[in-house]
């Protein structure tokens, strides 16, 4: 028992009766490393709370998360379990999301950081009150556009001549251009969708575009986007979205949510990475 931590989730107001309820059967992280009887709960300090459950410290000690760097699937799931937890208050009410593997060395020093960090996550939860997170990805889709017939050649002209070499440079030439208008009219989709977001969004926040096995899907990504939006106004959100980038060729555009706002959760100093990623030498506090 003495090497257990503490591993924080999240900061919350609790309501009136005991929010725990709202964690009854949620084990979060603890369920992965094989802690029985070790639910999420909450630790209280005046009108704030933090969701804590017991983990391992031969799991999750600076050394040990420093190790788990090296295994993905790992931390993937780790990365499901926080956010399951974040997910089940979020339901409830405003959720203050911390970074993945934010440990510390007991529950009583999760209560000294709420009483130290107690004006800050309060000014948080005000502003993400009543507010989600809606997440827009615009992307490049260059092999629809170089599917597209290219026009027929002039009569009489070189290129109808039996030239293997000419005919590798004018298909080279045609896929250059593809790439070329598809990417500018996923620069116009982006100019739209600002124009549109700006109307109901109150904040955005730029993620580096995904590649490669990132991406998940065909296209290039080149605009990545989250935007913190008032919860009553996100199915227009999205609609204005999508209408935006309507009518332009070789462009596709992705919108998920609504999210618990983790991108705009300015949660307390740690030393790990945010949420979904692999920690960087997480410290228990």
């Amino acid at each position: 028992m003495d090497d257990r931590l503490s591993y924080a989730y999240g900061v919350l107001r609790p309501g009136a009766s005991p929010e725990d309820d709202a964690l009854t059967g949620v084990l979060g992280v603890a369920d992965l490393v094989g802690i029985a009887d070790a639910p999420v709960t909450l630790v209280r300090h005046g009108d704030l709370a933090a969701a804590v459950s017991p983990v391992p410290g031969a799991d999750f000690s600076e050394a040990a998360l420093k190790a788990h760097l090296e295994d993905l699937d790992w931390l993937e799931n780790v990365a499901r379990a926080h956010h399951h937890v974040i997910e089940t208050l979020g339901a409830r009410g405003t959720v203050l999301p911390l970074r993945l593997a934010t440990v510390y060395l007991d529950d009583t020093r999760v209560s000294d950081m709420l009483a130290e960090r107690e004006q800050t996550l309060t000014a948080l939860l005000d502003r993400l009150a009543d507010h989600v997170e809606w997440g827009v990805k615009v992307y490049a889709d260059t092999s629809s556009a170089a599917a597209r017939p290219s026009p027929p050649s002039p009569p009489d002209s070189a290129a109808d001549e039996p030239d293997p070499g000419r005919a590798y440079l004018r298909q080279r030439r045609q896929q250059r251009h593809a790439r070329e208008d598809a990417w500018s009219s996923a620069a116009e989709a982006v100019r739209r969708i600002e124009g549109q977001a700006a109307t109901l969004a109150v904040a955005r926040a730029r993620h580096r575009p995904q590649q490669g096995r990132l991406a998940g899907t065909s296209g290039e990504n080149i605009a990545n986007d989250a935007y913190l939006v008032p919860r009553d106004r996100g199915q227009e959100f999205r609609e204005r979205v999508l209408d935006a980038a309507e009518g332009l060729p070789g462009v596709r555009v992705e919108v998920t949510g609504p999210w618990v706002p983790y991108s705009f959760a300015q949660e307390p100093e740690t030393r790990a990475a945010g949420p979904g990623a692999a920690p960087e030498g997480a410290r228990q506090r």
